[in-house]
């Protein structure tokens, strides 16, 4: 067997599922099976469950049970939202940023396409922030518009003012969809409060299980389906209801909610530490984004971009990986293109140098950074 440690810095591609929420889902591949749709009394057991799983993720959010939509995960909630706003409210502007993970923008770039809908890509800086008052310029053309904008980069760990952005849809009478994936579960959503439309979430990106996700849409903004087949989800996704995953996204939640402060606080600490000791450990190396930004990034992501190597040019994460160390060099979802990342290439980051994201989650370790950090100075040396 390998001596070598399995250390895990790829949380902003997925986390390890949390012992509890898998004991929370075990019953339902057991002994609670029933199809949710069915009126015998397997059935009426499973949908009771459905519907308190529903009725907590709504809690949690300060939403309301019928504004949230059970899906296969956040790029299904990104494409239903997207494609069901188009479809409800005749948009004929979409307003976007370069920098959206692929769920968002391939979807706008097909659609405005295909529809012949306007797409405006803001104008973003080296440091992956977008131009607000930009954003304002655009609304004012009057058009039918859509503003979809994500919370948090998972690559360079930007966070976006959602409030000040949800505001100026509303001064404008825009329709506002945010991809929330890396922030439901880390930072608080107070939704009955917050003037967007639509959100998605995604379970395995706070301990819970893949394959399962949620859309939110606010009551009065009300979106068609995508996929059509059965009466499920209150007419709004056909489709059997992936009960145990279900019951395990709702468990992460509240775990995740429940803890989010003390959670916050262990993952701030190690990146903090992190970034002190590969600093010191390695000259010349800079943060992509605002990932280096302690306060204003994703506590759970740090992009670093190391200086030119022969030795490591392409095959850092290589190497990283025959060390027992599992990082990644942008959104796993782009990870089998061959143009890297287009959010490094958005902010015009140095093609010459080699660039990894390390994304930190609750369960790793003071001892894994030192380990790593280690790695990295030798690779350098």
């Amino acid at each position: 067997m390998s001596d070598l440690p399995s250390i895990y810095f790829d949380n902003a591609a997925t986390t390890p599922m949390d012992e509890r929420v898998l004991e929370a889902m075990m019953p339902y591949f057991t002994s609670n099976f029933g199809n949710p749709s069915s009126v015998h009394s397997h059935g009426r057991n499973a949908r009771v469950e459905l519907e308190k799983a529903r009725k907590k993720i709504a809690g949690l959010l300060h939403a309301s049970p019928g504004e949230i939509t059970f899906t296969s995960g956040g790029t299904e909630a990104d494409n239903t939202a997207i494609l069901g706003a188009i479809a409800a409210y005749d948009i004929q502007h979409i307003i976007t940023s370069p920098l959206e993970h692929h769920a968002v923008l391939h979807v706008v770039e097909q659609v405005a396409k295909s529809k012949n809908i306007r797409l405006s890509l803001l104008t973003v800086d080296k440091n992956g922030t977008i131009d607000l008052n930009e954003l304002e310029e655009l609304l004012q053309n009057k058009a039918r518009t859509m503003v979809s904008l994500m919370h948090g980069n998972n690559e360079i760990g930007n966070v976006s003012d959602l409030k000040t952005i949800a505001d100026l849809c509303q001064r404008h009478s825009a329709y506002f969809h945010s991809d929330t994936v890396q922030t439901v579960g880390h930072y608080p959503l107070d939704l009955q409060s917050l003037a967007v439309h639509a959100i998605a979430g995604s379970a395995h990106k706070f301990h819970g299980p893949k394959g399962v996700g949620f859309l939110y849409t606010k009551k009065n903004k009300k979106i068609p389906p995508m996929i059509a087949g059965g009466s499920q989800e209150r007419n709004m996704r056909g489709g059997t209801e992936n009960i145990a995953a279900i019951i395990g996204m709702a468990k992460a939640l509240e775990i995740a909610v429940h803890h989010q402060t003390l959670h916050r606080e262990e993952i701030v600490a190690l990146k903090k530490y992190f970034k002190k000791e590969i600093l010191a450990a390695i000259p010349g190396i800079v943060f992509n984004g605002l990932s280096g930004d302690l306060e204003n990034s994703l506590y759970t992501v740090l992009n670093i971009s190391f200086p030119p190597s022969d030795t490591n040019q392409g095959m850092l994460l290589f190497h990283l990986d025959l060390a027992g160390i599992s990082a990644s060099g942008g959104s796993a979802c782009s990870s089998g293109a061959r143009l890297g990342s287009h959010v490094l290439q958005g902010i015009g980051a140095d093609a010459s140098r080699e660039n990894v994201r390390f994304s930190f989650s609750r369960f790793n370790t003071r001892e894994e950074v030192d380990y790593t950090v280690n790695q990295l100075k030798e690779l350098y040396a």
